[in-house]
């Protein structure tokens, strides 16, 4: 487990699923994380997906549950790694709506940038997000992301086209802004 100073990242359970199928099918979030056109999702082929998972006996990668006092929230990973590079991709949604605002994702986020840079060992990590989600967009600058490009009326999102932001933070960068922060501790299991 990881522990910021909000939040605690750590493995995706049995428990979380009925609570991550609701964030799934709440219209509202699914749009704000971007990605394709929501589409419902059945509890069934959420638990399946996960028992599938089980039985394949791998580790769960670097995708994490985000608790916050004793709730699960939401969820964050990295993926889309490239080993040449040591490149990948950042994503992140908090489900609970009690939780918006508050600097919840912002402290997952940072903890994530540790664990990508600290013990990953990545050289880059990314994202991208949609322009019409300034409240995301605050929090990655507020983490070190910078925009690099913008990708216009690329998305389609709720009856309109919008931009797609694609923002990155270098290691160098992080390590310099990191150096004035505490640096979140690893929790022990």
């Amino acid at each position: 487990m990881l522990q910021g100073e909000k939040v605690t990242l750590r493995a995706l359970k049995r428990d979380d699923l009925h609570r991550l199928w609701a964030f799934q099918n709440d219209v509202e979030f699914e749009i704000l994380t971007g990605g394709p056109p929501w589409e419902p999702q059945s509890l069934e082929r959420l638990e399946r997906n996960f028992e599938e998972s089980l039985v394949k006996d791998e580790r769960n990668g670097p995708n994490f549950a985000i608790e916050a006092d004793g709730q699960f929230i939401g969820t964050c990973g990295l993926f889309r790694y490239d080993q040449t590079t040591q490149i990948c991709e950042l994503g992140i949604g908090i489900g609970d709506r009690r939780y918006w605002g508050h600097g919840y994702g912002r402290d997952a986020i940072r903890t994530l940038l540790v664990y990508g840079f600290q013990i990953r060992n990545l050289h880059k990590i990314w994202l991208i997000v949609n322009d019409d989600n300034p409240r995301a967009i605050h929090s990655y600058l507020a983490c070190g992301f910078v925009e690099e490009g913008r990708l216009r009326k690329h998305v389609w999102s709720n009856g309109r086209y919008l931009d797609l932001v694609q923002m990155g933070i270098l290691r160098s960068e992080w390590e310099e802004a990191h150096q004035q922060q505490v640096q979140p501790p690893l929790a022990s299991s």
